[in-house]
């Protein structure tokens, strides 16, 4: 394609060059000669001869300037076409690579005009790419390994059940049953993980009410607070009226984002849920007390399966796709979501436009 479209800008070029030299024969022969045979006159100079003369030495000096001129600039052109095409042919061979699954090479850039906004524009678009792919390895790595425990566990237990080590009994019973809800609240995290992903252009929004979808996906939690003796408060002075949103949508993330504030919050902990009015939006904050996040964790709490050492229990951790599920479906909203964290205390907020 670079030898097609430099050869397609050198002809066009010489069609220009062309024109130009044309242009000037022409002005030669129809003006110039003809102020040149009146200038002969005013003289009283015989013009047929001088004239003859005259045109042949500018007809002459035309073409070798023309000639000279067309090479210098096909010379140039041929140069300066391919510097500036060298940017594509970068994207040509990268493209080539990156189609064959290597994400690691990057275009060089030598200038800021249009080629060189298309060539980091390639580049970032490279990134994301380098980073989706390792995301999705992650993730079926992931995903196999969260499948495999607790099938693992599953097997021993029935071949030790039909070998005949263990005995029948409602501990072992209840154990297997575990482990199958176990699985079952996977399989079903991730079929809401693909539903969030596909959430974009599908949503049915209608006006909701913050504080009555709060109060609504509370009452599946009172129980659970209470348990741990987790005192909840929540704050909507500063907000009023309503917004327009998923309301399926939006009781999920409020579920997901009670259900990791309930998990993390120690027992006689405090949870807050505050809602406060910025320009152009709403901003809802969950708040809850307890040990923190660390500033290594911190930045991908929000990515798929991500899970900081410390709660890597399963019974404690989850698999780490709530929080994923929350961004995925704010940002198709057209929302934002983030979250700070302090020893003994956790913020996650996300904003809704108003």
């Amino acid at each position: 394609m670079k030898g097609r479209l430099l050869w397609k800008l050198l002809g066009i070029n010489v069609l220009v060059i062309g024109v130009v030299i044309l242009a000037v024969w022409l002005t030669i022969d129809y003006l110039a000669a003809k102020y040149f045979m009146a200038l002969m006159k005013d003289y009283n100079i015989e013009p047929v001869a001088v004239h003859q003369m005259f045109l042949d030495a500018s007809h002459r000096s035309l073409i070798w300037g023309s000639l000279a001129a067309l090479a210098l600039a096909v010379i140039l052109n041929l140069l300066l076409t391919r510097k500036v095409l060298n940017p594509l042919s970068q994207m040509i061979g990268i493209t080539g690579e990156i189609a064959a699954g290597e994400y690691t090479a990057r275009v060089r850039i030598f200038s800021r005009d249009e080629v060189g906004q298309l060539a980091a524009a390639f580049n970032r678009m490279a990134n994301s790419l380098q980073r989706i792919e390792k995301l999705r390895k992650t993730m079926v790595i992931d995903v196999a390994h969260e499948l495999r425990t607790p099938l693992t566990n599953m097997r021993g237990y029935l071949e030790a059940l039909n070998d005949g080590v263990m005995t029948p009994s409602k501990e072992i019973f209840k154990l297997l049953h575990e482990e199958t809800l176990r699985l079952a609240k996977l399989v079903e995290d991730l079929l809401q993980l693909a539903r969030a992903d596909a959430s974009w252009g599908t949503l049915r929004r209608d006006r909701i009410d913050l504080k009555e979808l709060t109060g609504e996906v509370m009452e599946s939690f009172q129980t659970m607070f209470a348990a741990k003796r987790i005192v909840v408060e929540t704050d909507f002075s500063e907000v009023d009226g309503r917004i327009l949103a998923d309301q399926e949508k939006l009781f999920q993330v409020f579920r997901n984002l009670l259900q990791n504030a309930w998990q993390y919050t120690l027992h006689g902990g405090k949870v807050r849920i505050l809602a406060e009015r910025l320009p152009g939006k709403i901003k809802m904050n969950f708040v809850n007390t307890g040990e923190g996040i660390s500033g290594d964790d911190l930045p991908f709490i929000f990515e798929r399966f991500y899970r900081g050492e410390k709660s890597r229990s399963r019974e404690h951790g989850g698999a780490g796709i709530g929080l994923a599920i929350m961004k995925e479906l704010i940002e198709a909203h057209g929302g934002e979501v983030g979250a700070e964290s302090s020893p003994g205390e956790t913020r996650v907020w996300f904003t809704l436009p108003a």
